[in-house]
């Protein structure tokens, strides 16, 4: 009896690791790649609502010049929303902007290197 061994396309997984080469935004894994920023944006997570610097500075127990430095890499990187309110400037999560990006990430990594 003879079995169909399913082929494997060749091109099909080429085209798969481009995918993936497009999912690694180098500015996303550097803003989540430092543990202050993971911090930063644990803390703004658990607030649910929009920050001032000072605010995420009091609820990160950093200083403010570490903070709003951190938050402009990860607006930078798409992980943060700003809006302004008069003087204020509030950050945000963009958390279905970072879902989306992680969720292609996970699927481009899981068709370009399946069962490895």
């Amino acid at each position: 009896m003879q079995m169909n061994a399913k082929k494997k396309d060749p091109s099909r997984k080429t085209a798969a690791c481009r995918n993936l080469q497009a999912c690694l935004d180098p500015a996303l894994f550097k803003a989540l790649g430092d543990p202050t920023r993971i911090h930063i944006l644990a803390c703004l997570a658990r607030c649910r609502l929009p920050q001032t610097v000072g605010q995420v500075a009091a609820c990160c127990s950093v200083d403010l010049s570490v903070v709003s430095r951190h938050l402009v890499l990860l607006r930078q990187a798409g992980v943060l929303s700003v809006r302004k309110e008069g003087r204020s400037v509030l950050y945000g999560v963009r958390y279905s902007e970072v879902a989306r990006a992680l969720r292609a990430l996970a699927g481009a990594l899981e068709a370009c290197c399946p069962d490895v």
